[in-house]
């Protein structure tokens, strides 16, 4: 019962509800008018027929614009609202040019990656394209020169974190998607403090619908009154907000312009499995250091100025380029609803187009669109070796039964799918021909590919790449295969209801 109270009155409730109170008002309103019914219907059609041309008109996914101009024509008012609130994946361009000022000034920084990208293109032309489009598409450039370290699991990445944060002499800056009191952040927060009294700057940056439920009220301002400087991205307030939509998801920390992280892990304890939710929690991590941490520091400094007040002064931050030893190419990259392209999307349907024997695939959700489907079904049929873990135990049942939705068609086609049998698979990693990698953020989702701030490391003829494999291949040997038959033996009634979610898939 203290449980339901604690939901019936949490700040994610109550701000919903007064949202939907507004929504209820505008529609007493405009239902008030019955006297004028008539004129009022054929109001309603028309803008509805004006609101589903400009959403066909639009550069959105062809499956986002099928599904909302379903809901829109079905219910025309309702439907329409709901497109206006949550349906954009467009941000003000007052916020495009604030982004856009804050990467043009350093634009001479690119110039330094120039070689390496003429390098690559000249020793390995094919792949070199899917590293140029990220540049010409994002505005992050490849470089060498950096040390990559891989973690398996959440544990391993939260030890050397705190090793990490515990040598920090200048700044720290972290951005999560879900902060959680617990072990992993409270044992965080104490070497944040420390640092602070030590004179270290500290910059936390968290989404506000993120953390609704994991942080209390004004958790903020606590932090603040610690010394630490807080950002909450896209606060959820009780009004119509058009950029409710658009959420942080990106997990980066920068330490002293040197050292860089970047990978699936929230700092909460089911991610480092001190607390169990869904069985045994998977996800990974990288660990950079050297020239490509520029990249992640661009991206935190460009969204944190986005984001608060407190601005930032980025020359103070991007004055020096650290270096390590050599070791292949790293290319870490952020993708965002102010793109035209979509980065992560065309990035992986790059990366799958072009392998010639095998596409490794680990994602906590697979909710993906049809040029996404071809591609990974075109691999397989052309005997490329295409596998794609995805959890047993789902975090959300109905995001899980529409993910298994497209099982059947895909391994009809040849498509390996694997359930990662001991619990939840939240890693989200490509891996293919054993030269090539992503670790990051991105799921496998309209949500990621569309809505969200997200960023990844793509990793090129790197020695760490035989570790990505190994994990990997490692998660199959314990996760459960999806046969042809078990793919296509459904009941009729769950069959439906797969059917159904699967049409909304976009709005998930």
């Amino acid at each position: 019962m203290k449980k339901v109270l604690r939901f019936l009155f949490s700040r994610m409730v109550i701000v919903s509800v007064l949202i939907t109170i507004q929504l209820v008002f505008l529609l007493v309103v405009i239902f008030g008018l019955s006297q004028y019914a008539s004129y009022l219907y054929t109001t309603m059609e028309l803008l509805s027929i004006l609101l589903v041309v400009a959403v066909v008109m639009s550069n959105d996914n062809p499956s986002y614009k099928l599904a909302w101009t379903i809901v829109i024509l079905i219910l025309p008012l309702l439907g329409g609202l709901f497109y206006l609130i949550r349906g954009s994946n467009r941000i003000p361009k007052k916020h495009i040019r604030t982004l856009e000022n804050h990467l043009k000034k350093h634009e001479d920084l690119f110039t330094l990656t120039t070689d390496i990208q003429e390098e690559l293109s000249s020793y390995y032309p094919k792949d070199a394209s899917i590293s140029r489009f990220i540049t010409t598409a994002g505005g992050y450039p490849i470089w060498s020169e950096t040390a990559v370290e891989y973690f398996p699991l959440g544990e391993k990445m939260y030890k050397r974190l705190l090793e990490e944060l515990k040598k920090a002499k200048s700044y720290i800056l972290m951005e999560y998607f879900i902060v959680e009191r617990g072990v992993m952040w409270d044992t965080i927060l104490e070497v944040l403090e420390q640092k602070v009294a030590e004179g270290v700057e500290v910059y936390l940056m968290y989404d506000d619908l993120g953390c609704i439920q994991t942080l209390p009220p004004k958790y903020d301002e606590e932090l603040r009154q610690k010394g630490i400087h807080v950002a909450v991205f896209n606060p959820y307030r009780p009004q119509l907000n058009l950029l409710v939509n658009h959420r942080d998801h990106r997990k980066i920390t920068v330490i002293d312009g040197k050292v860089g992280f970047c990978g699936g892990i929230n700092l909460a304890d089911e991610y480092i499995n001190v607390k169990e939710r869904f069985g045994h929690w998977k996800d990974t991590a990288v660990l950079l250091r050297g020239k490509a941490v520029w990249n992640l520091l661009i991206m935190y400094l460009s969204l944190w100025n986005f984001t608060s007040a407190d601005k930032l002064d980025l020359e103070k931050y991007l004055s020096t380029l650290p270096s390590a030893q050599p070791d292949g190419y790293v290319q870490p990259f952020g993708d965002s609803p102010r793109y035209p392209v979509k980065v992560s999307e065309n990035t992986y349907l790059n990366i799958i187009n072009k392998a010639t024997r095998y596409v490794y695939i680990t994602t906590p959700y697979l909710i993906i669109d049809h040029n996404m489907k071809t591609s990974l079904v075109r691999a397989a049929k052309s005997g490329v070796d295409v596998r794609i873990i995805t959890p047993h135990i789902p975090d959300k049942w109905y995001v899980h039964m529409t993910t298994q939705s497209y099982y059947e068609e895909l391994v009809r086609a040849g498509v390996k799918i694997y359930e990662y049998t001991p619990g939840f698979m939240h890693a989200k990693m490509v891996l293919t021909d054993d030269d090539l990698a992503i670790v990051g953020t991105v799921n496998m989702d309209y949500r990621s590919m569309y809505l969200h701030f997200e960023c990844g490391v793509l990793l090129y003829k790197n020695s760490i790449i035989a570790q990505i494999k190994v994990d990997i291949e490692d998660a199959m040997n314990v996760s459960t295969l999806v046969t042809v038959e078990e793919a296509g033996r459904i009941p009729f009634l769950k069959w439906m209801v797969r059917a159904f979610l699967r049409l909304f898939a976009p709005l998930m």
